[in-house]
């Protein structure tokens, strides 16, 4: 696997990878991760297409994601630590 991209983001860590013929989108915020899997096959101008995925609609369904992830990990915590 290597990196063949990091995109800036004011809220997130953005790294596009490369492995097995499939780009990888890694979307970090904070301790939370989100993966998305993209046969390199299916892309047309490669790398580049990737980029046109994660336009502004898209990025902020991941932020409203990354709400919930953060919510539903801390409620299963708070209910088994406190």
């Amino acid at each position: 696997m290597r990196i063949i991209a990091e995109l800036p983001h004011p809220d997130f860590k953005i790294s596009i990878l490369s492995m097995n013929q499939k780009f990888i989108i890694k979307i970090e915020q904070g301790t939370l991760e989100q993966t998305f899997k993209i046969p390199e096959m299916d892309l047309t101008d490669g790398v580049n297409s990737v980029f046109e995925l994660l336009d502004e609609e898209f990025l902020a369904k991941v932020g409203s994601r990354f709400i919930d992830m953060r919510t539903d990990f801390k409620d299963s915590y708070y209910r088994y630590n406190f």
